[in-house]
C-alpha cells in the first residue's frame, strides 16, 4: 500500500492548481487522473475560453502558471455589453468602474491546463513531493477518523490523509463519499469555437439574449495568421438544434452564424474545431465529508452566464490550500473536521448568492414570451442608468 498525505483526483487545471499551492507545505501528494500522460502535457483545443478576474490572475501569478501562458493568447476584457433581442441597444458595463485597466482577461482552457501540469513540473523539479498517476481511475474511496484509503482500478491502494476531489461538476468521488448535489439540466446545449470577422470587438464581451437563443461573444487577440478580429463564439440553443448547427459544414455554419449574429459583425469565418457542451448546473449539499474535500467544478459548477466558475474554483483552492498550509505550520491535523468545517461555510458564503443570482438571471432572460422580452428590455434600460449597479457588476467581473 502506498502512503502519502494527500489524495487529489482530477489533474485537470483545479487539482494541478490545488498540487501547486499545497506543493510548499511539505506535503506529499499524489494526483490521480483518467487522461493519458501525453493528454496532460499537450492538452487539446476544448473550445472554451475562461474569463479570469484580476484577483484570479493574481493568484496564478502566485502559482507560477500565469507566466507560463503566451502572452499573445491572453487576451483582455476591456468591457462587457448585454443585448435583448433584436434591439441595438446594449447596458454597457466598462472597466473603469472596475477601477483597473480592464475587468479581467481570456485565456484559453487547454492553455491554462498546459501551464498549470508546467508548473507542477517545475515544482516537482524543484523538490516538491508530487506524483502524478495518469490513465488510472479511483474506483472506491473509504474514510474513518483515522485516514482515507483510495482504491484504483489498477488495483493498488493509496493511504493518506486527506482526498479532494477536482474531477468535474460531474464527479464520481463526490457520489462515492455519497454526497448528494442540486443538478439544474437547462435543457439546452452550448456550442463553442473560435471565428474571425469583419467588424472590430473592441475588446468587449457581449451576451446577447435572443428569441430561443442565447449568444456570447468572448474577445480575443487578432488572427495570429491573417490580423484579422476574433472572437470565441458561444451559441446555447435546445440541445437538438444544436446538434442540428454542429453538423453544417463549415460554410453553411457561417452563414447561420452571420445570421444568428444580425450581421452585426459582418462576415465571419470558422477557425477552430467545433465543441458542444450540455448545460447544466450543480451546486452539491456539501462541500466536504470525512478527510474529504471538493473543489473546482466539484465544488460549484456555475452556469456559464456570469464567468465564475474557474474563479470560483481558484478562490475555493487558495482557502483550502492556506487552511491546510497553516494545519501543517501549527503540527495540526491537515484533514481536520474544525478546517474542513470552515472551508466549507467560507466557500458556500462565498459562491452560493451568485449561483442562485444566476439561475434567476438565466430563467428570466431566457424566457420566449412577449412580456419577458419587454421585461428584460425594460431592465437593462434602468440598470443603464444606475452607475452603482453597473459599478457593483464591474468589480464582481474584476473579482473584487
Amino acid at each position: 500500500m502506498r502512503h502519502t498525505d494527500i489524495v487529489i483526483v482530477g489533474a485537470g487545471p483545479a487539482g494541478l492548481c490545488l498540487a501547486n499551492a499545497l506543493s510548499g507545505a511539505d506535503l506529499s501528494i499524489v494526483l490521480v487522473e483518467q487522461q493519458s500522460d501525453d493528454a496532460l502535457r499537450e492538452p487539446a483545443f476544448d473550445g472554451r475560453e475562461i474569463a479570469l478576474t484580476q484577483k484570479s490572475v493574481t493568484f496564478l501569478k502566485t502559482l507560477g502558471v500565469w507566466a507560463r501562458i503566451d502572452a499573445h493568447a491572453k487576451s483582455q476584457l476591456a468591457d462587457a455589453r448585454i443585448f435583448n433581442g433584436s434591439s441595438p441597444f446594449a447596458l454597457k458595463i466598462g472597466h473603469a468602474l472596475s477601477g483597473h485597466a480592464e475587468l479581467g482577461w481570456l485565456v484559453s482552457n487547454h492553455l491554462i491546463r498546459r501551464a498549470a501540469f508546467d508548473a507542477v513540473g517545475h515544482r516537482r523539479a524543484s523538490g516538491a513531493d508530487i506524483r502524478i498517476i495518469a490513465s488510472e481511475r479511483v474506483i472506491d474511496i473509504d474514510t474513518d477518523a483515522s485516514g482515507a484509503r483510495v482504491r484504483l482500478e489498477s488495483g493498488e491502494t493509496i493511504a493518506a490523509q486527506l482526498v479532494v476531489a477536482a474531477d468535474s461538476r460531474f464527479s464520481a468521488t463526490r457520489r462515492m463519499l455519497g454526497i448528494a448535489a442540486d443538478m439544474h439540466d437547462f435543457g439546452k446545449s452550448m456550442l463553442v469555437c473560435c471565428m474571425t470577422h469583419d467588424a472590430p470587438h473592441d475588446h468587449a464581451a457581449w451576451e446577447w439574449f435572443g428569441h430561443r437563443q442565447t449568444l456570447a461573444l468572448l474577445p480575443m487577440n487578432p488572427d495570429p495568421e491573417t490580423g484579422a478580429h476574433r472572437s470565441s463564439v458561444v451559441v446555447t440553443l435546445d440541445a437538438r438544434d444544436t446538434e442540428r448547427l454542429n453538423a453544417l459544414d463549415a460554410d453553411a455554419f457561417n452563414r447561420e452564424i452571420e445570421r444568428r449574429f444580425e450581421r452585426r459583425l459582418g462576415t465571419m469565418a470558422l477557425r477552430t474545431t467545433r465543441h458542444v457542451y450540455p448545460l447544466v448546473s450543480v451546486y452539491p449539499k456539501r462541500f466536504v465529508a470525512k478527510r474529504f474535500a471538493t473543489v473546482g467544478d466539484a465544488a460549484v459548477g456555475m452556469h456559464p452566464v456570469t464567468a465564475h466558475g474557474f474563479n470560483f474554483g481558484l478562490a475555493g483552492i487558495e482557502m483550502l490550500s492556506r487552511g491546510i498550509g497553516d494545519a501543517r505550520a501549527a503540527g495540526l491535523d491537515i484533514a481536520g473536521d474544525a478546517l474542513l468545517a470552515r472551508y466549507e461555510q467560507k466557500h458556500r458564503q462565498e459562491t452560493r448568492p451568485l449561483y442562485l443570482i444566476t439561475r434567476f438571471i438565466t430563467e428570466i432572460y431566457t424566457r420566449d414570451s412577449l412580456p419577458a422580452r419587454v421585461a428584460r428590455d425594460a431592465m437593462l434600460r434602468i440598470g443603464e442608468r444606475l452607475t452603482p449597479f453597473k459599478r457593483a457588476v464591474a468589480m464582481s467581473l474584476a473579482g473584487r
